[in-house]
């Protein structure tokens, strides 16, 4: 998948970026790349958002989801054929009952890290270790979600069923670390105030639930908090939806005039009753490790963006430009809105949550723009370009 682009050390600082080894056109997929490791996230499932347990595909038909978001079970979708989820191809675990998508995805888990991982008769025992784990998280990280400990535990599964457990661990650290202060204040975002005491607890019950005497320094304070920063600072968020394929498929649909026009009112509509019901709430949502992606270097004017077409947690980055050989590919970690906020907010967001100071060419040229009030200057001072802490950090 590397042959349109390849990550290359740039600089300390900035660590590495991702870069054009030939000429890509406007909406040309660069790679298309599937994770290390990933997992839905705990309130999602729980909130019967129906995914693969290995790769994320959502497992409900079109209707099926649209019924549940909008809380109405009598919905008809028309053009049910354009609807993509098969379930004839569904599988469970026979020990513990979770759902993947097809046999292929049943026994890829199986041999990554559902052994390790598989609760078998106790899957509804509150007791169970890994069962408390779960628990404690949930009542630590609320939605909106960005990650969760099971992505943590896979990783710690698939070293412990792997004959060659060396090339794993070279395979996690290959994503950016960060010093302990900066671990504490990516921490400290995902868990809030009490993050310390949080932080403890959970890593208790990660020992209990998952000790490996090979990986013992992951369960140690400082490692656990190294494990929970890369997972903080590298997870890429995975979105996917058995409703939004539909409407895709309804899109390119060759219709007469009307029908079309009938068709595209009856999908806004849905879409307005659904926000009512369910708010921004609509994806099958989880996280996932991607080496190349978590390469890619923020821009507020990104030449590139990811997104899941497949349904499933492979991940495409797709131009937005023509980018030349030897270009830098970037993304953006910021959304559409924030993206067109002035410099200063930019920045804000962008220290808070990923720990850099942007020096895009958007931020370059807006350098002396007074979008600020006196005292957010002020509180802004002695903040300069050599404050630009790795730029390497990836949507979560």
């Amino acid at each position: 998948a590397g042959a349109a682009a390849e990550a290359r050390f740039i600089s300390s600082a900035k660590g590495k970026g991702l870069f054009a080894t030939k000429n890509i056109r406007k909406g040309e997929t660069v790679f298309v790349e599937r994770p290390v490791v990933s997992s839905q996230f705990l309130w999602n499932a729980l909130y019967n958002y129906r995914a693969c347990d290995h790769c994320l595909r959502a497992l409900e038909t079109a209707e099926e989801n649209a019924q549940r978001l909008l809380g109405q079970s009598s919905l008809v979708l028309p053009h049910p054929e354009q609807c993509s989820t098969r379930k004839e191809l569904h599988q469970q675990c026979p020990r513990c009952q979770v759902t993947y998508c097809s046999a292929e995805c049943r026994q890829a888990a199986l041999e990554q890290y559902h052994q390790v991982l598989c609760l078998g008769p106790s899957r509804d025992d509150p007791t169970h270790p890994l069962n408390k784990l779960q628990e404690a998280w949930r009542n630590m990280h609320y939605p909106p979600e960005t990650s969760s400990i099971m992505l943590m535990a896979r990783m710690v599964a698939t070293i412990k069923q792997a004959k060659d457990k060396e090339w794993w661990i070279k395979a996690f650290s290959q994503f950016c670390s960060k010093t302990a202060n900066e671990e504490e204040e990516i921490v400290h975002k995902l868990l809030g105030d009490k993050f310390k005491g949080q932080l403890e607890l959970l890593r208790l019950l990660f020992t209990e639930a998952l000790y490996d005497e090979y990986l013992s320094r992951w369960f140690t304070p400082e490692g656990f908090r190294s494990l929970f920063a890369l997972v903080g600072t590298n997870g890429q968020g995975i979105g996917t939806s058995s409703l939004s394929q539909w409407v895709h498929a309804c899109d390119a649909l060759d219709l007469p005039l009307l029908q079309r026009e009938e068709l595209d009112a009856f999908i806004d509509q849905l879409y307005k009753d659904i926000e009512k019901e369910s708010g921004e709430f609509l994806n099958c949502e989880g996280s996932g490790l991607y080496v190349l992606q978590s390469c890619c270097n923020h821009s507020c004017i990104p030449n590139a963006e990811t997104s899941f077409p497949e349904n499933n947690f492979l991940l495409h980055l797709t131009a937005l430009e023509d980018i030349e050989a030897g270009e830098e590919i970037c993304i953006s970690y910021l959304d559409c809105c924030q993206r067109e906020r002035s410099r200063h907010s930019r920045n804000k967001i962008l220290r808070e949550n990923y720990l850099f100071t942007c020096s895009c060419p958007k931020c370059l040229a807006q350098a002396d723009d007074a979008d600020v009030t006196s005292d957010e200057e002020e509180e802004g001072e002695g903040e300069t370009d050599d404050a630009e802490l790795e730029d390497e950090m990836t949507d979560v």
